[in-house]
């Protein structure tokens, strides 16, 4: 069977039904081959970054590892920020590179390159992968194959690619049968004695409470984690990357905490004497740069598959080496035949912080339309999503904070990566995931316009995209941060920066659109984005340029300090 023809083949096997690529010369015998085969389905981007993000919000719905292609030179190298972005928000994904024909290689010789566009993708891509190899061999294609998806889907998710050369890809593959490789987990099970003692430490708490971090989705434990929180009763709350595990309206859910998390979330960390951390590398932004403070003398439990993630930043930590989904099945099975005591009055004083501090006071005093008060109206007729994809900025915080998800919703952004322009691919990648079922995207005017070219793969392949672009004509978070640390200069945030007709942009490409200016607009442009669900909309909404990200950690103090109360005590160094 000739190569390119059985990786195609194994795609297929594997569950992956579309493939993302831009075509070029070093992968058109690959291209060829998904041709003649008809599966995996190609969806053709415009940029191969977009063809990165789109797999990768495919795999975050599906579980199944995204599969990228692109070209040696450029369009292996326009590969990199989505490779990243999945590396650091372990996402399973398979990136294949066409490379140069192996005698056009410079291999040893002291040049820069031989082959055009000849680029060494694998060196460049090893720090952001879970493992990058040059195919050298045909015969080594069913094994690498093999290798790469168990290593992507394994231990901490993550991204694999392979470097194919154009002559490797031509050549026969000496039989079919694929080596097995299972999708092992690579750390630790769960010990019954470790989760009884957590178990213990917390029935002895006052104000118990659970972080829920992005991992628990990587981990497919989804499930396990709500049947868990319904056995234990703690509060949760979660991190940027950990929104959508519980739908907005549990009685356990609590809400975002972080750098701009809902200020009474912040505050219920600040009050809490035991901390669940479940999947959550207590970065930064979840933390605020005073660990001290977040530690204090507190229990909190790490539970993590990764021992270099626990006792990191935050010290002190008890920790609990697992997979999470083995460690949730045994926790489940150690509550008990009972539900543990709901603690009632801490739940009320956790309600009380809720009332005293809503969301949609935090920029009651901003000219035109609250971003908070928005994002609940796009809620509340938006239940028909299947998800939310949120760009990078502060669209993505208001987002965060107010949007009101369903049990059945996902909430999908770029969070270690921090990536401008995730949102629009991303959401392509959604929406080819979940056939038949909206995706709203909510992105700013800065970040659309990186990956604008991808509305034609929107329009091409009848995606049904309800697009809202705040716009507040500028970049509106370094803005934010020019304000406060800069006096004011606004230089290439404000000052040299521009925004198109976004209305008439959509229209150029066939697809539907609204203007929205004032309060008094917004549930009419809503209403005519949803007429008709099965087809892609704009909507375009004018935001205040100096509308800020409220509440946001004071940096330099506790998490429970936040602006624009609070006065950052030194400059962020993130």
């Amino acid at each position: 069977m000739k190569a390119s023809d059985f990786i195609v083949d194994y795609l297929a096997s594997r569950g992956v039904s579309h493939v993302f690529e831009v075509i070029g010369g070093m992968i058109t015998h690959l291209m060829d081959s998904f041709s003649r085969a008809g599966r995996p389905r190609v969806v053709s981007v415009h940029h191969e970054q977009a063809a990165a993000f789109a797999a990768e919000g495919m795999a975050r719905m599906t579980g199944i590892p995204g599969v990228a292609l692109a070209t040696s030179g450029p369009g292996a190298t326009n590969l990199l920020t989505g490779i990243g972005s999945c590396y650091f928000d372990s996402t399973p994904a398979v990136f294949i590179t066409g490379q140069v024909n192996r005698s056009e290689q410079k291999r040893d010789r002291p040049i820069r390159q031989l082959g055009f566009q000849e680029t060494d993708i694998v060196s460049i891509a090893a720090p952001i992968t879970k493992a990058a190899w040059l195919v050298d061999r045909a015969e080594d294609i069913p094994e690498l194959l093999a290798r790469a998806f168990a290593l992507a889907l394994s231990g901490r998710p993550g991204p694999v690619l392979l470097d194919i050369p154009m002559d490797v890809q031509r050549l026969d593959v000496a039989g079919t049968t694929v080596p097995p490789h299972p999708d092992g987990l690579d750390a630790p099970g769960t010990r019954t004695q470790a989760v009884e003692e957590l178990l213990d430490a917390a029935r002895r708490s006052e104000r118990p409470l659970i972080l829920a971090g992005g991992g628990i989705r990587s981990a497919q434990a989804s499930d396990l984690f709500r049947q868990f929180v319904e056995r234990v009763r703690f509060p949760v709350v979660s991190s940027l990357m950990g929104i959508d595990v519980l739908p907005y309206e549990h009685p356990l859910r609590v809400g975002m905490i972080g750098s701009y998390g809902n200020r009474w979330a912040n505050l219920a960390i600040g009050r809490c004497d035991f901390l669940l951390v479940i999947g959550s590398r207590l970065d930064v932004r979840q933390t605020g740069s005073e660990t001290a403070a977040f530690k204090r003398d507190r229990v909190i439990y790490h539970v993590d598959c990764e021992a270099g993630e626990m006792n990191n930043r935050v010290v002190g930590c008890r920790t609990l080496l697992s997979h999470l989904r083995p460690f949730l099945q045994e926790a489940i099975r150690s509550t008990g035949p009972e539900p543990l005591p709901e603690p009632s009055a801490w739940l009320a004083e956790i309600d009380d912080l809720r009332r005293a501090w809503p969301d949609t006071k935090e920029l009651s005093d901003v000219p035109g339309i609250n971003p908070n008060e928005l994002m609940h109206q796009i809620s509340k007729i938006s239940d028909r999503a299947v998800a939310y994809v949120a760009d990078v900025g502060q669209h993505q915080m208001w987002a965060a904070q107010s949007l009101e998800l369903r049990a059945d919703q996902r909430f999908l952004t770029s969070g270690g990566m921090g990536a401008m322009g995730f949102g629009l691919p991303a959401a392509v990648g959604t929406a080819v995931a979940s056939p038949g079922r909206p995706v709203v995207l909510i992105a700013g005017d800065g970040g659309f316009q990186f990956n604008l070219q991808e509305l034609q793969t929107v329009v091409r392949n009848r995606l049904p995209l309800k697009m809202i672009v705040l716009n507040n004509r500028c970049y509106g978070m370094v803005r934010q941060f020019q304000q406060s640390y800069f006096h004011e200069r606004y230089q290439s945030t404000y000052w040299g920066y521009s925004t198109p007709d976004f209305c008439r942009v959509a229209q150029g490409y066939g697809i539907d659109a609204c203007a929205i200016g004032k309060p008094e607009e917004v549930q009419r442009g809503l209403d005519q984005m949803w007429n008709d669900p099965s087809a892609p909309f704009l909507a375009e909404v004018a935001i205040d340029t100096f509308a800020n990200a409220y509440p946001k950690i004071a940096f330099g103090l506790p998490m429970t300090e936040m602006e624009p109360f609070a006065k950052p005590l030194e400059m962020e160094g993130t």
